[in-house]
């Protein structure tokens, strides 16, 4: 399915598995990419990146935001649609992770966790709503853990399951624009995001309930939402769990 002329929003396009999806979309067409960055330290790496999809031949350009305001989300479609004309494709790939027990947690800390990843979710998938094309194709990526019975995730869970709510309404509510809105839940990812808040044993744990031993890999979850995108446009309202096993639902 070429992507040719189309242009693509990726939120956290310019690292892990932001860039990857990015990649891994430029030969399906050359589309235009509207590359997000949170913080003035990726700003660089953003930059480098426009430059290496110019090379591949994808137009792109990178634009920061703190999309827990919903006035980000707004600058972010905006953007796209003035450079380019237009959006068919938003992918959200930000988030935040905490893991503490939920007697420890502050109130500053749960309002950080809904913000970066419940707010920020909600105001994109709005701004994707009214600013899409017909037959337009959003991703969300939220998280395994939406499957799994564990401790200390409340309000890294909590917060990401809401998305999966705003995901269903949204498939409905979209439904007569051709639209098709799904979630990718993926197991504990081998990037950066996961270490920080990890031990050696609990990342140890974790590998040893998934398939060969290993953790999720960003190079298994791009090419599902590269799926979603493209062949499978016609999957809608779905939450598709791949995590080798770590957990199901």
């Amino acid at each position: 399915m070429s992507l040719t002329g189309k242009t693509v929003i990726i939120t956290g396009g310019v690292k892990n598995l932001g860039a990857l999806t990015a990649r891994l979309l430029v030969p399906l067409g050359n589309p235009n990419l509207v590359l997000h960055y949170h913080s003035e330290a990726d700003k660089v790496e953003g930059e480098k990146f426009v430059k290496e999809l110019a090379g591949l031949g994808s137009k792109a350009i990178i634009v920061q935001g703190a999309l827990q305001k919903p006035a980000d989300n707004v600058k972010l479609f905006d953007a796209a649609i003035k450079e380019f004309g237009g959006v068919d494709i938003a992918i959200n790939n930000v988030g935040k992770v905490l893991k503490k027990p939920i007697v420890d947690i502050s109130e500053a800390e749960y309002d950080s966790m809904f913000d970066a990843n419940t707010k920020s979710a909600f105001f994109f998938l709005q701004e994707a709503g009214k600013k899409l094309n017909k037959d337009g194709r959003i991703v969300m990526v939220v998280t395994s853990l939406l499957g799994a019975f564990t401790p200390f995730y409340s309000t890294y869970g909590g917060s990401k399951g809401a998305v999966e709510h705003f995901v269903r309404a949204a498939a409905k509510e979209f439904q007569s624009k051709g639209i098709s809105v799904s979630c990718v839940a993926p197991g504990p990812m081998d990037t950066p995001f996961f270490y920080a808040q990890e031990s050696k044993e609990s990342t140890e744990y974790m590998k040893s309930v998934s398939l060969n031993g290993k953790l999720t890999d960003i190079k298994d979850i791009a090419p599902l939402i590269k799926f979603l995108v493209t062949e499978g446009w016609w999957i809608t309202g779905t939450t598709i769990f791949a995590n080798g096993g770590f957990t199901t639902r």
